[in-house]
């Protein structure tokens, strides 16, 4: 019998629907003998005196936000959604979890987390040139970032016989590095013969005039053999690191080796133009060329090869660095 279960009293329920922040709790709470009376309590109730209460916009429901939680796994990543039927009044809002759904979405996990490294969506050799200009100072380069060290070039004072020693161990570098790509011990050095960037021919020339000229041509010196070594030894066996040298070698010479080149030819040399600061063909056209192809053999590295090689950058700005300070010697 219902009074046996010690069921509230039909106008103590109703009177809990008059206090909002109450009902839920109220109703949760209720055992099985109860909801059951409740239930034969509405059933009994006309409608016409359930109608008012109906119409009352004391208590609605509506569905919250759906709320994903995320798990993966290594083919699909899984999401668990919540579904919540909500008694909302005009003073507070309640929720009840109704059910969960599994929604699985098609997404592979490294995907998700590839990192997109600076540079990387334009090609690879972006990458390289965005890592060289971070190791210029400000005044060099505006993505430069380290600090100045010894005076500017424009207040540089070279000598003819500095200058002569820069280009000796510049034309060792240039020489070591054209054997390299023609004896090709790796597939990746073959696309890089014949680029139309080779100096070594240029230095050659230009050496020759200064002889012409009455200069003493001096021997390399221990910063060019030093380097011309090192990548001798590099190229045998790394072939990212070597690349990463070659890239920096050729290319800065077009940029800040054509201004420098410029600088000292107003203090010592009358202006005059050496063969080392041109190229037959359009300069332009022939650095795309070597971007392309350096870009193509980029594509079949994995990413820790390419890191690798570029990690190897700061270690080209020290021995070029080395070479070009023959020039104040």
């Amino acid at each position: 019998q219902p009074s046996q279960a010690k069921t509230p009293s039909l106008p103590t329920l109703f009177s809990c629907f008059t206090q909002e922040a109450s009902f839920v709790s109220l109703f949760l709470s209720l055992n099985s003998t109860q909801l059951l009376f409740f239930r034969h309590m509405a059933s009994i109730t006309p409608i016409s005196q359930s109608q008012p209460l109906l119409n009352k916009p004391l208590f609605r429901t509506r569905k919250l936000q759906t709320n994903y939680i995320a798990s993966s796994n290594f083919s699909s990543r899984v999401f668990t959604r919540k579904s919540f039927s909500v008694f909302h009044s005009t003073s507070g809002t309640a929720a009840m979890p109704l059910k969960k759904k599994m929604v699985v979405v098609s997404a592979t996990t490294a995907e998700r987390q590839k990192k997109r490294y600076p540079g990387e969506a334009k090609g690879f050799v972006e990458e390289m040139r965005f890592v060289a200009m971070k190791l210029h100072t400000r005044d060099q380069a505006k993505e430069g970032e380290r600090e100045p060290q010894g005076q500017p070039v424009a207040k540089w004072e070279p000598s003819i016989e500095g200058y002569l020693r820069f280009l000796v161990d510049s034309k060792l570098v240039y020489d070591t590095l054209e054997r390299i790509v023609e004896k090709g011990a790796f597939p990746e050095y073959v696309e890089f013969r014949n680029t139309g960037l080779e100096r070594s021919g240029s230095l050659a020339k230009d050496l020759e005039w200064f002889k012409e000229q009455g200069h003493a041509i001096p021997e390399p010196s221990s910063p060019g053999v030093s380097y011309a070594l090192y990548l001798e030894e590099l190229s045998k066996k790394d072939p990212q690191s070597f690349i990463c040298h070659f890239y920096n070698i050729y290319f800065a010479h077009t940029a800040g080796g054509r201004m420098i080149g410029k600088k000292v030819a107003e203090k010592i040399l009358n202006n005059r133009e050496l063969e080392f600061y041109k190229w037959d063909g359009d300069l332009s056209q022939l650095l795309q060329s070597v971007r392309e192809k350096l870009n193509r053999v980029a594509e079949s590295w994995t990413r820790e090869e390419k890191n690798h090689c570029l990690e190897e950058t700061e270690k080209s700005f020290k021995f070029s660095g080395d070479i070009l300070r023959l020039i104040l010697s």
